[in-house]
């Protein structure tokens, strides 16, 4: 949805300026191909020899301004390097620029050269080099093939064990068959990797760091900061499917100062012309940058409702040759993150109900398949209505279950408190249970499954349990919980499975018992649009 947005919008904007809008796409689930939306639509496939086909004939009828590769994901940007060859031109950030950010030593020089920070990093080309990269970097870390979207393949690696089992389990599924084919015999998955094609990126992961996505406009020369998103979810959590709120509701102004010096800084020395998102992470008061990419994001619908300016139209007459003052002229007032007064909230919806087996567990590869948006004056709210909208129905009361690995048991604390203010009842297993106890609330103990029954999912399937704060670490406790998530998600029973989400729910189920949540015409909070 969100790069079908990005191109409906830019063949709009093309219109609006006063250019011919040409669509070539051959998936018939999206906007972008309906006939209405641009002068002519090629419904053929995006590949090369196809799209240098068409491109020769649109060039027989007159002149082509250019093709924008920026806005439809990483398909069209593939092919970016054969359409430059053949001459043909391509708006908006170079092709190279958006390489650059891709590939992990060019980008690494330009950050040394910028003095940014990022986590401590490394580079494999062979399972032997990926076995020595991990020893340097050390545990946890984060590890993902590169140039590849939505996390795939993406996992963190918090041992030995687990690196060999991502080595030998999951990289046969990225060699190409070419490849297999000439290792038969190869049941280890070894065969060099990806013989360089797609070599793995090492990066330290850094534990319960705030994670962060900015989204710019930028001519090459001015930056337009438009919106910077806080996820309420731990980084670790792939930013597709983390919840998050624009403005940010925990940060500083000084932390968001620094924020858009170093995205103003990247988007000037990538020389974007258009959109660009970069991801961060902050930990003790550190920014590292973790991503950058100079192109459009699946974040763009979220920040052009948000701030009420639609960002896609703005970027694609500024790929076009405008500068950015005068694209956003053509579509209203510059919008400003800041002198915001109201709060969006970003919920992702999954589709786990559907698979029966599945676990329900959040981590870097992305597993969501839409999103929604909340809208209030305040966050809680805010919250509160996002999960709403992804059929997330918060109880008003009942009682909570909690099970927390040992690092999260003193941040649960807050979240349990507001809850028991609220009436709710405590239900743990031992270790929590004992730990809360000491801190003075009242505590229900019930069995782990592997404890015998009565155990934790009787609790939840009998509906004792309506709302479920549970997080894992390890193999083996990941596995032995996933029981536990299954049966909250068929009981339709709320569960949050890090500390960040279990606080905001606990402060959007406050806000709803206090009776605050009304419903408010759009056109109240963006009274000028």
């Amino acid at each position: 949805m969100e790069f079908d947005y990005c191109c409906c919008h830019a063949a709009f904007a093309l219109k609006d300026a006063g250019y011919e809008a040409i669509m070539v796409n051959c998936n018939p689930e999206t906007v972008s191909t309906d006939y209405d939306t641009s002068d002519r639509l090629y419904f053929e496939p995006l590949t090369d020899e196809d799209v240098l086909e068409i491109l020769t004939k649109e060039q027989e009828a007159g002149t082509l301004k250019g093709v924008i590769v920026q806005l439809g994901g990483q398909t069209p940007l593939k092919l970016a390097d054969a359409l430059e060859k053949a001459g043909i031109p391509i708006l908006g950030t170079a092709p190279d620029m958006i390489d650059l950010a891709e590939d992990r030593d060019r980008f690494q020089k330009l950050l040394h050269k910028l003095d940014l920070v990022q986590p401590n990093n490394g580079i494999a080309y062979s399972v032997e080099q990926a076995r020595l990269v991990a020893t340097e970097i050390g545990f946890p870390l984060v590890v993902r093939p590169s140039y590849v979207l939505g996390g795939r393949a993406m996992q963190i690696i918090r041992d030995e064990a687990n690196l060999s089992n991502y080595l030998l389990g999951t990289v046969p599924e990225l060699v190409p068959e070419d490849i297999k084919a000439r290792y038969p015999n190869d049941k280890t998955g070894q065969i060099n990797t990806l013989l360089g094609t797609n070599p793995l990126l090492f990066d330290t992961y850094l534990t319960n760091a705030i994670e962060v996505d900015v989204d710019c406009l930028c001519d090459g020369e001015s930056v337009n900061v438009t919106g910077i998103m806080e996820h309420i979810e731990e980084a670790g959590i792939h930013s597709g499917d983390s919840a998050c709120s624009l403005p940010v509701h925990t940060l500083s102004a000084e932390m968001v100062d620094r924020l858009e010096v170093q995205t103003i800084a990247l988007a000037r020395a990538l020389n974007v012309g258009g959109l660009m998102n970069v991801q961060y992470a902050i930990k003790d008061d550190v920014i590292y940058v973790l991503e950058v990419n100079p192109r459009a994001s699946r974040t763009v619908p979220f920040v052009a409702k948000t701030v009420g300016s639609p960002i896609a139209k703005v970027a694609t007459r500024v790929m076009t040759g405008e500068k950015l003052a005068d694209a956003f002229a053509a579509y209203g007032e510059v919008p400003n993150h800041r002198t915001l007064t109201h709060i969006a909230v970003k919920e992702a919806v999954f589709p786990f109900a559907k698979f029966p087996g599945v676990d329900t567990l959040l981590g870097p590869e992305m597993r969501s398949t839409g999103e929604v948006m909340g809208l209030d004056r305040d966050y809680a709210l805010a919250f509160a209505k996002a999960q709403l909208g992804a059929s997330n129905d918060l109880p008003r009361s009942g009682t909570v279950f909690v099970s927390v690995r040992d690092e999260d048991k003193p941040r649960v604390i807050e979240a349990i408190r507001i809850l028991v203010d609220n009436g709710f009842k405590v239900m743990a297993t031992s270790g929590t249970a004992d730990f809360l106890k000491d801190k003075g609330f009242e505590v229900e103990r019930v069995n782990k499954v592997m404890e015998g029954r009565p155990h934790i999912e009787d609790a939840i399937r009998n509906r004792q349990v309506q709302l479920v704060i549970n997080t894992t670490e390890g193999a083996k406790t990941i596995s032995d919980s996933k029981s536990l998530r299954r049966a909250a998600l068929m009981q339709k029973v709320p569960y949050f499975t890090t500390m960040a989400g279990s606080l905001s729910t606990a402060q959007a189920i406050a806000a709803l018992k206090a009776g605050n949540l009304e419903v408010h015409p759009l056109q109240s909070y963006f009274p000028t649009a």
